[in-house]
């Protein structure tokens, strides 16, 4: 065998080596990037890090949370959609930008289902509709009883255009058969002070934004968007409670990967984070902070963000919203 051959079988041995350590590395070797689509102290925040802290602490893992907020969650997650699909990149998206804005906007830079790989839900979060203690309603039957009286005489407000809890008004309007005027704010500091000040009849947003508000006496809560009771608020009933049946409008968030994501890292992923989920004290915090705890199969968030996706866009199409 000649020199240059013997160095030629050198190297390709070498490189063989090379590439087995490689692959046989274990999973992960470096921290794995977490993004919010949300500016931090926010529930989407919260909700990442206690539940990567919780993993973190059972498996050394190291995770590192990056907030990329903006566009309603949309530069967060079309970041996430193109960051390489290495298992060392994942966020936490949630229902708006991962099914309602794929019809909200008109020119998404990501397709939630082509572009992401669906690791695991984590928590929902349900809304509460409620008046002002001032108010003559006392459930959402006296509601729906005085807008049909006079359709379009009682406004609701919300946090914002295309937000959950606008479209779950829209939601309940059309299942309720009942016409409301929507009012729509920046937030949802302003649109509580207006309500408590009697300046908006209604307002639909996150039980955690009105728990505090709820129970100093400020406001009435009528029913609760989510199909079980809140444990914060076992007196209100559900909509669906209230005299229709299976109306669901929560949001929900779950860890999602850049499509072509690994299965057997995907696989891993899900394991720890179902694992750190079904920790009592993990359930608590998330508790106290709105959320009930969820978990399941990829496959399981998968059918969910497809089957949202259908579910929303009928009624922002009913509704006539669209954002750019």
């Amino acid at each position: 065998m000649s020199a240059i051959r013997r160095c030629m079988f050198t190297l390709a041995f070498t490189l063989l080596g090379a590439a087995h350590v490689a692959a046989a590395a274990p999973y992960p070797s470096k921290p794995i990037r977490v993004i919010v689509p949300f500016p931090a102290g926010g529930g989407t925040d919260i909700i990442a890090r206690e539940v990567t802290n919780k993993v973190a602490m059972s498996t050394g893992w190291t995770f590192v949370v990056d907030n990329k907020p903006g566009s309603g969650g949309n530069l967060g997650v079309d970041a996430a959609a193109k960051a390489p699909a290495d298992g060392y990149t994942v966020v936490l998206g949630q229902t708006s930008n991962l099914a309602i804005n794929p019809t909200l906007f008109s020119h998404l830079p990501y397709d939630p289902v082509k572009d992401l790989t669906p690791i695991s839900l984590v928590a929902s979060a349900p809304l509460v509709l409620v008046t002002p203690v001032s108010s003559p309603y006392k459930t959402l039957a006296d509601v729906v009883k005085a807008s049909k009286a006079k359709p379009g005489a009682l406004n609701i407000a919300s946090p914002g255009n295309g937000t959950v809890a606008h479209l779950a008004g829209e939601l309940l309007q059309k299942t309720a058969g009942i016409k409301l005027i929507h009012v729509p704010y920046k937030g949802a500091a302003q649109a509580v002070n207006d309500l408590i000040g009697g300046q908006v009849d209604l307002y639909l947003s996150s039980v955690p934004t009105l728990l505090a508000h709820i129970k100093s006496g400020k406001l009435r809560p009528l029913a609760v968007t989510s199909l079980k009771r809140v444990d914060d608020l076992s007196q209100v009933p559900t909509i669906a409670e209230s005299g229709y049946a299976g109306f669901e409008a929560s949001t929900w968030f779950g860890f999602a990967a850049p499509a072509a994501t690994p299965k057997d890292i995907v696989t891993r992923l899900n394991a720890e984070f179902n694992k750190a989920l079904k920790s009592p004290d993990l359930a608590k915090k998330l508790n106290d902070q709105g959320a009930l705890v969820l978990g399941g199969s990829s496959e399981a968030f998968g059918t969910q963000i497809r089957q949202d996706i259908a579910r929303w866009a009928s009624i922002i199409k009913d509704s006539g919203t669209k954002l750019d």
